[in-house]
């Protein structure tokens, strides 16, 4: 991956990233980046109707395209049995059974453009099923099986196209927006009919039980600022006749249908000004409309729901560093958790046709993720606060890493410096030696309600084991504001922004070194998006603390960034204010602010064309800091935006943190390649 810029302010040679590898694959045991980034991944589990087969997607580095593709296996969940399903160009994904378990449909681009394809499950060739000008974004079978509902974006209309034919592309900022609309299409052969029209665009979408109407989310345009704007509505599949179901301020989105069709279960702010970081709830409202009917105002977490079943409401939500399935009694409003075990992350859930059992992708602090089917418990124990899934493993993806030496992980706690209880996960060599003092990386999480977990290789850009191999400890603290932790914990860096989050990651520090587990004199830090805001935070504001940072998306002053970004909401509910409302503490916690005061060593990467965090912030940070004589170097990825989705940039970003933290805490010299 070319680097667009290069800034340095003490003598300093670029290495190209092959020396840094040539150096790490010299430890026994160690992966290399190739290796990592290599390694198949296993997501997004679909279960048969009748529970006998799992279909999911297998995730793996195309290196001579420079792209993460997918394609579709199929298992057997007697016998564990595996097999391909799809094998063509371009990626395969998103796969959906038919309710008769005769067919899977999916998505593909092998094509040019995302269509649904369907495949009988004991294989042969897929069948495209739709051409649809510029493609789709999601579909869902009706439960009788001859149609599918799907969501497509407009085409670029007549006048566009004319206008850029006389006078070259350009676009008007908030005017020249394309929305996206429902359609139905039969699902042997026929054209696509569409439903809905207007200025809106559609999201989720549900097929009633009887077929008859399709609930759906939509919001005012596809800004990202827009969501807020997220309301539900209801088609009738045969003439398309749109009613409003749920008119309210913040978002409300996923319907799903109860099992007799009377009730529509959602997830919702219910109108709370500061959805960005309040709790979203699981809310039910009459099919015909009427009265909305909060359910999980004792759950306190995000509460997500995944589908509707004969014993209640399924749904998804973290707990602290874990996260599980839930269900919940839309009568008595009792939740009880479903769980493969207390300490382990379940996501991705899929249920067979009668709700016996479920598939799903999990993970644990020793195993990266795998699938697993489970019986569904039937009436929860009198007196339970949750169930234990007998689950069977039905994947060994893990088994890629046999023979790799990784480090170990476990959950540690500490004070803040306001007495709040902060939660991080500590990554140690296997060989631990308790009484030494290890060199220390921290690696901030973005979000802000992002949260780390205790699960291996869980991080791509931030090189943990590899740092853990060259003899530090590595500390990823969930902060406040992470998820996982209730609202009230979530709210704790509302207009504190940088300012309590520095609180927690500097204590977390302390704390360490008051344990007698960590050198003081060697330590830095590293995050992406708000983790790199935190981090340039903690660059400009605390520099005695590091001996290096690595600033990855970071925003470096809350005014440009609320100037440029695509989600102005953001800002202002963490900030409540704007810039010009209330400029102190836009100032208060930006990085820039303390820019005089900075002398850490600080390597800045950046996506070229950012949206999230645009590259004004990295520039901003990088001149600040040449002007205090700061050692310095940013790293300008081109054509990309707010993350690094292909694996060569990924590697270059991994093998550009080893180096830099190589130098400044552990003193290794640059070596120049030629």
């Amino acid at each position: 991956m070319p680097l667009c810029r290069l800034g340095v302010m003490v003598p300093m040679v670029l290495s190209l990233t092959v020396g840094v590898s040539a150096l790490v694959r010299a430890q026994p045991g160690l992966p290399t980046f190739d290796d990592i980034l290599s390694m198949k991944a296993a997501q997004s589990p679909a279960i048969s109707p009748d529970g006998r087969a799992v279909v999911y997607q297998v995730r793996e580095a195309n290196w001579d395209k420079n792209a993460w593709e997918t394609e579709l296996w199929i298992a057997d969940v007697a016998s564990g049995a595996a097999r391909h399903l799809t094998n063509a160009e371009g990626s395969s994904n998103s796969a959906a059974w038919a309710p008769d378990g005769s067919q899977v449909a999916f998505l593909s681009d092998r094509g040019g453009t995302r269509q649904i394809y369907a495949i009988r499950p004991d294989g042969g060739e897929a069948r495209q099923v739709t051409s649809v000008d510029g493609g789709l974004s999601r579909f869902a079978w009706a439960h009788d099986g001859a149609r599918f509902a799907f969501v497509a974006t407009d085409p670029v209309s007549d006048a566009r196209k004319a206008r850029d034919e006389r006078a070259g592309e350009f676009e008007i900022v908030d005017e020249d927006l394309r929305m996206a609309h429902l359609y139905v299409v039969d699902a042997e052969d026929g054209e696509p009919r569409r439903l809905t029209e207007g200025p809106f665009v559609v999201g989720s979408i549900a097929w009633s039980p009887d077929d008859m109407t399709i609930a759906f989310d939509h919001r005012i345009n596809s800004d990202p600022s827009s969501s807020g704007s997220a309301d539900i509505s209801i088609a009738r599949v045969s003439d398309g006749a749109v009613r409003a179901l749920v008119e309210q301020a913040g978002p409300d989105s996923r319907p799903v249908w109860s099992p007799d069709g009377l009730r529509i279960a959602f997830t919702t702010s219910m109108g709370s000004e500061w959805f960005y970081y309040t709790n979203r709830e699981i809310a039910t409202v009459p099919a015909e409309g009427g009265s909305l009917d909060v359910l999980t105002v004792a759950f306190d977490e995000h509460a997500s729901p995944v589908a509707w079943g004969p014993r209640g409401i399924y749904f998804s939500a973290s707990d602290r560093t874990w996260s599980h399935l839930y269900r919940l009694d839309p009568n008595s409003r009792s939740v009880v958790r479903l769980s493969r075990a207390p300490e382990s992350t379940s996501a991705g859930f899929t249920f067979t046709r009668t709700f016996d059992a479920v598939a799903f992708a999990g993970a644990n602090a020793t195993t990266g993720q795998e699938l697993f089917v489970a019986s569904l418990p039937g009436q929860p124990t009198e007196g339970s606060d949750g169930e234990h899934l007998q689950a069977t493993r039905l994947t060994r993806m893990w088994d890629q890493a046999d023979g790799w030496t990784l480090a170990t992980r476990e959950v540690v706690s500490w004070a803040s410096r306001d007495g709040t209880n902060i939660e991080g996960v500590l990554h140690k060599p296997v060989d631990f030696e308790a009484g030494r003092r290890y060199p220390l990386l921290v690696v901030i999480h973005g979000g802000p309600t992002g949260i780390s977990r205790p699960q291996p290789l869980a991080y791509r850009t931030y090189p943990l084991d590899h740092f853990v191999a060259k003899g530090a400890l590595v500390l990823e603290p969930n902060y406040r504001g992470s998820a996982g932790y209730g609202a009230g914990f979530r709210a704790l860096n509302v207009r504190n922004l940088g300012v309590g989050d520095a609180w927690d990651v500097v204590s977390g520090v302390d704390h360490l070194i008051a344990e007698g587990l960590v050198d003081g004199d060697r330590v830095g830090a590293m995050g992406w998006s708000q983790g790199g805001y935190i981090s340039a935070f903690l660059t400009t504001h605390d520099s005695d603390r590091f001996r290096a940072v690595s600033v990855g998306a970071g925003i470096s002053n809350w005014m440009t960034y609320y100037v440029n970004t695509d989600i102005h909401p953001f800002t202002r509910q963490y900030l409540q204010g704007t810039p010009w409302d209330d400029p102190e503490i836009y100032a208060t916690t930006s990085p820039m602010t303390y820019i005089t005061q900075a002398n850490t060593p600080t390597l800045i990467q950046h996506g070229e064309l950012d949206r999230r965090v645009p590259l004004p912030n990295a520039y901003e940070l990088y001149q600040g800091l040449r002007d205090q004589d700061v050692p310095v170097r940013l790293v300008v990825f081109k054509g990309f935006g707010h993350g690094l989705n292909k694996p060569k940039a990924t590697r270059a970003a991994m093998e550009q943190n080893l180096e830099w933290f190589g130098r400044y805490i552990w003193g290794e010299t640059e070596t120049t390649q030629p």
